[in-house]
């Protein structure tokens, strides 16, 4: 998206802040950024515009017995050690297993994705990380769907479009 909108606006600069669910919406509502790309369901205060569902997929590492499986069901996966990705208040993962009367076996938390799959990589034990970060990957690990899948939502989240500078207002609407 950034490129297409450099392509159209190329004197428009981005600065990048990068972080968890819960301070990217706390930079917005400070004024720190102008924008946050966000889970809609977890801020408020914040205008959100929905863009994109993600599933989620169970990462093991490539030698791990469930690889022979086509799916992963949420109950053999609470029995794995588990290593949670912090997305800070709410975690897309934590909540499904606790919908489903579940308690995963939390043995690391995790801030970074890609630390995560080199964690998996070296068979320290499992996770569930979006499909969007994990399209292209070289870490020696499987993907697999969950039963019951886990679904996430991208949005952007801002705070009040008519006092955003120009670029923001032009991004947001391009988006």
């Amino acid at each position: 998206l950034i490129k297409e909108f450099k392509e159209r606006y190329p004197s428009v600069n981005f600065e990048l802040h990068q972080g968890e669910y819960t301070s990217i919406a706390r930079w917005v509502k400070e004024g720190s950024v102008d924008f946050g790309f966000v889970n809609p369901k977890v801020i408020s205060g914040l205008y959100t515009i929905s863009l994109k569902q993600d599933e989620m997929l169970a990462v093991l590492p490539s030698t791990h017995a469930l690889v022979a499986q086509r799916r992963v069901s949420l109950q053999e996966l609470s029995k794995e050690p588990f290593i949670l990705l912090d997305e800070g208040e709410i975690s897309e993962p934590l909540e499904i297993f606790k919908k489903n009367k579940l308690h995963p076996n939390v043995q690391y938390r995790v801030y970074d994705d890609y630390t995560i799959m080199a964690m998996i990589e070296k068979g320290l034990g499992i996770s569930i990380l979006p499909e969007l970060v994990l399209k292209r990957v070289n870490y020696a690990i499987a993907t697999k769907k969950i039963v019951p899948p886990i679904v996430r939502t991208i949005g952007l989240a801002f705070k009040d479009k008519k006092i955003l500078p120009i670029a923001s207002r032009y991004f947001i609407d391009f988006i």
